[in-house]
């Protein structure tokens, strides 16, 4: 939390937004990708006796998924049927999953997350409206810290339809009104799930590889390990900024991701996301 204060409270001095970067995924094409051979390797792997892990996370794991994408339909037009019918018979648990989660296409496994989870109707739009988040950031004010109560209405209405860029915007605008700053205002007025709603919306828009680093070490945080935030953010972030993620995990807690993961993980879920993770 200290981590995303010292952010949060430089956002009124600092009239930059989150800067747009080159790619910092992990995952990267196959500069010799072979669709119909790739295909070809994990027919073979699927039907090996014990089936052959190793194989599949190195075609799957170090594939795009625009690749991983003619791979799916090279699979069906030598088999005919879906690789993903194939890989969920012969494989199981959180390894499963894994890879059954890469071979969905983006939009597809948003889909199938959201049907776990609620996703707000957050606004796509990257303009920044500066008028707007001046009258946002006012009315976050008035809303919390300027009055007796809190007006929760009008802080979930702000930070769960705002786009990103904008809400960076708006937390500017609110340090011109506030001496705490807007995650100080979260914690005192706020408390339970909805202030853990609220400031993970805040934390994301401003730095969103350490909002994932830090999800990222709660999951492996003290007794057993949560699989499912390990798999969905390192699935999901894989060809985006998982390379970000990384560095600000090794910033945020001092040791390596993978040395993390090594820790808490084991057998072919273990390597799939240390492959995932690249050779850094």
């Amino acid at each position: 939390m200290a981590f995303f204060k010292k952010f949060i409270n430089k956002i009124s001095n600092d009239d930059s937004g989150p800067v747009e970067t080159a790619y910092f995924g992990t995952v990267k094409p196959d500069p010799n990708f072979n669709g119909q051979n790739d295909a070809a390797k994990l027919k073979k792997a699927i039907e090996t006796k014990g089936v052959d892990e190793a194989t599949i996370v190195e075609v799957i794991a170090k594939r795009s998924n625009a690749q991983r994408q003619q791979i799916k339909e090279a699979y069906q037009q030598s088999t005919g049927k879906p690789l993903a019918d194939a890989l969920k018979k012969a494989l199981k648990s959180d390894f499963e999953e894994v890879v059954l989660a890469l071979l969905m296409t983006p939009p597809e496994y948003d889909a199938f997350e959201m049907k776990r989870a609620m996703k707000a109707t957050r606004s796509e739009d990257h303009n920044i409206d500066d008028g707007l988040a001046k009258s946002d950031a006012k009315a976050l004010f008035e809303a919390g810290e300027n009055r007796v109560g809190t007006v929760c209405s009008v802080l979930i209405d702000v930070l769960t339809t705002r786009s990103e860029a904008q809400l960076c915007k708006i937390f500017q605008h609110y340090g011109k009104y506030s001496k705490q700053g807007l995650a100080k205002v979260l914690e005192s007025e706020l408390h339970g799930d909805l202030e853990d709603c609220l400031m993970a919306l805040v934390k994301s828009a401003w730095n969103k590889p350490a909002f994932f680093a830090e999800k990222l070490h709660l999951a492996m945080k003290g007794l057993g390990t949560n699989t499912d935030t390990l798999t969905r953010i390192l699935v999901s972030r894989s060809e985006i900024d998982l390379l970000k993620i990384i560095q600000e995990y090794k910033r945020m807690y001092g040791k390596p991701l993978q040395e993390a993961i090594l820790q808490e993980t084991s057998g072919d879920y273990e390597k799939i996301l240390l492959t995932l993770c690249g050779t850094q």
